[in-house]
């Protein structure tokens, strides 16, 4: 991560910050001069990403920590925002990156499953967001980063619960920038592709045949590349941000193309996966 003045000694908070694109975010922002925030539910994991956290700091002075908290939950939500403010100071930057996926064909998945995926994926983003605007308002400045996903504009086989909460984070960010532009509050979301993270390892096995012909043979892309992509376009202050050159494209063409080709070529994929499934 080069080195910049918009994320030196910024407070930065990073839900989902022990794995993945969280993790790999705080990393490259420890190594920009920020003072990174983790939080994540589970401690011993939480602590093992701060270790990789203050390993990559530019300067030892950076004050790092974490916060062990459940974001789905609003009361811990907002403990973390003032955990954080009285260690550190009102976050400059929250980066809202905490998310589960459950695919799976509609007719198999439980209520339970759209449930959970909204409360961490959705409200886990309103709850860390809202906790925080307060003082951000106040202050005059901020900029919060939601991270939703190249199925948080493109609804795809299989996807049906984690697709719904992606599209919610969308529409949430899109109303945020409004309302805070006059706040002096920057408001991005990232529309990351397929990344390798523990999550992606996760999803595979429970993948209709249908959703891995339309994910097809493109690789994942590295967490630390999505994470750099997503830094340098936030620094320039961009409000959509397209890490990787597929999901920039894919994001062109469905919202220039008519619906009907491009459900057309959604559904011929799906059906390709069905054809060899069935073979």
């Amino acid at each position: 991560m080069r080195q910049n003045n918009y994320w030196d000694k910024k407070v930065i908070l990073v839900t989902g910050g022990s794995s993945g694109i969280g993790l790999a975010l705080a990393k490259q922002l420890a190594s920009a001069g920020a003072q990174v925030w983790l939080t994540a539910r589970r401690s011993d994991v939480l602590e093992a990403a701060l270790k990789e956290v203050e390993a990559a700091r530019r300067d030892h002075s950076q004050h790092c920590g974490v916060v062990v908290a459940d974001v789905a939950d609003p009361l811990q939500a907002a403990r973390v925002v003032v955990d954080v403010t009285k260690s550190a100071g009102v976050p400059d930057v929250i980066i809202n990156s905490a998310g589960i996926t459950q695919p799976g064909y509609i007719q198999d998945l439980s209520l339970e499953v759209f449930e959970r995926l909204m409360q961490v994926n959705y409200f886990g983003t309103v709850y860390v967001t809202t906790a925080v605007l307060p003082a951000m308002m106040e202050r005059g400045s901020g900029h919060i980063i939601n991270i939703s996903s190249m199925a948080g504009y493109l609804g795809v086989f299989g996807y049906s619960a984690y697709g719904a909460t992606k599209f919610a984070v969308t529409g949430f960010s899109e109303a945020l920038r409004a309302e805070m532009k006059p706040h002096g509050i920057r408001v991005s979301v990232a529309f990351p592709p397929d990344t390798d993270t523990p999550q992606l390892a996760y999803e595979e096995p429970f993948k209709p045949a249908e959703t891995k012909a339309i994910s097809g043979n493109a690789k994942a892309l590295s967490a630390d590349k999505v994470a750099r992509n997503i830094l340098q376009q936030a620094e320039k202050g961009n409000y959509m941000i397209f890490p990787g050159i597929d999901s920039r494209i894919f994001y062109i063409l469905t919202s220039k193309l008519p619906k009907s080709l491009v459900f057309a070529v959604l559904d011929q994929m799906a059906g390709s996966g069905k054809k060899n499934k069935q073979s």
